[in-house]
């Protein structure tokens, strides 16, 4: 009998595998194909011969650690103990893990806002606790009164994605004055904020749960230097959170890797001395306005793109296939692969939306576009 009799192929492993298979343009899972920083492969081959290669402590490197309370201080002005606030993870999916097997129990809630990434649900549904999933409104910000009315005094948290991912939106001043007064409601109500695009924003400043001091007590943040520095094979990224919150983690978080690959985070501990993190924000805006000038005479209608690296669009204009089959289609007879914003939702709401993914090189992009100029 399985634990977790739902759970299938991913889409993004059925799109990734469609587009092998047809030799299309894979615009669908979410990895850039350009390549990383030179400094940061010189740092890594230098480094290489040197004694690095034996376990970093549970935690995370120290030197590496030193460097997380910087940025975080840099980008948010928020101060953040290294040794007791910070925990160094097997990517963003080991951290989201950790942290909801160690805080959330049996028969508890977990608020989950869909369309959502799909590493959510699972450890819920393993803590034999229950994912309540509450859609985003149609132009994907919270639904507060929604939100407030599944909340009750067994849900344990709520998690948050901002940026968001697939939809590209930014939360606004108003959805975390929301969120303050919804702690303030239920004071067991713990907030788990998905921040793997933090440095991905354009117009808007990302907003973060580290600018909301009132919160600090009662979140943990989530990010991903794969994410920020396009080197999502690495899988690293990290954990903020108060003491007591990060010592529960810590406890699972050492049964599942122990510590994380030494060499990555002796090489991020050096590439942090050197890469400027703000710069990122306008390196992937060029991406999107190209790629969105690129497709703007295609027969999609573009939807906002606020954040991330993931240009979401209608294609009401063009079929009234569900996105699906759609998206099959693209590949099979266009040769684009793209991902279906119904795989993000529960229930599988069809809005006729697809995500596209703008982290390739322009030659990329470029081709893609004349493919999609087609239908």
């Amino acid at each position: 009998m399985s634990k977790l009799p739902h759970i299938g192929t991913s889409i993004f492993t059925v799109m990734s595998k469609m587009a092998i298979d047809y030799k299309a343009i894979n615009l669908a899972q979410g990895f850039p194909n350009f390549p990383v920083d030179e400094r940061l492969t010189g740092i890594v081959s230098g480094i290489a011969t040197e004694n690095v290669h034996q376990y970093a402590p549970m935690s995370g490197h120290t030197a590496l650690l030193d460097k997380i309370k910087q940025l975080t201080f840099s980008s948010y002005s928020r101060n953040v103990n290294p040794t007791t606030e910070i925990l160094v993870t097997a990517g963003a999916t080991e951290g989201i893990f950790a942290t909801i097997q160690a805080l959330v129990y049996r028969n508890e809630e977990v608020i989950i806002l869909d369309p959502s990434y799909d590493c959510y649900e699972t450890p819920i549904i393993l803590c034999n606790a229950k994912p309540i999933r509450i859609a985003l409104k149609d132009d994907f910000t919270p639904d507060w009164e929604t939100i407030g009315n599944a909340i009750n005094h067994t849900t344990k948290l709520i998690i948050i994605n901002n940026p968001h991912n697939p939809s590209g939106r930014v939360w606004t001043e108003y959805d975390y004055n929301q969120l303050e007064k919804l702690l303030d409601s239920y004071p067991n109500l713990l907030v788990l904020s998905d921040e793997v695009y933090e440095h991905i924003t354009f117009e808007q400043k990302h907003l973060s749960i580290h600018h909301r001091p009132k919160l600090w007590d009662r979140s943990i943040s989530v990010s991903s230097f794969g994410k920020t520095f396009h080197i999502t094979g690495w899988k690293i990224g990290y954990l903020i959170a108060p003491e007591p919150l990060m010592n529960e983690i810590k406890k699972v978080h050492q049964f599942l890797v122990f510590s994380v690959n030494s060499i990555a985070q002796t090489a991020l501990a050096e590439y942090l001395n050197v890469v400027d993190v703000p710069a990122l924000s306008s390196f992937y805006q060029q991406k999107r306005d190209y790629f969105r000038a690129l497709i703007k005479d295609t027969k999609f209608t573009l939807l906002p793109c606020e954040g991330t690296y993931f240009q979401t669009v209608s294609y009401n204009n063009i079929s009234t296939e569900n996105d699906i089959d759609f998206t099959k289609r693209l590949v099979t007879d266009y040769g684009v692969a793209t991902i279906p914003i119904s795989a993000f939702n529960f229930n599988g709401k069809d809005t006729n939306c697809i995500r596209f993914c703008f982290a390739k090189d322009d030659a990329t992009l470029e081709s893609a576009a004349e493919k999609l100029m087609k239908l």
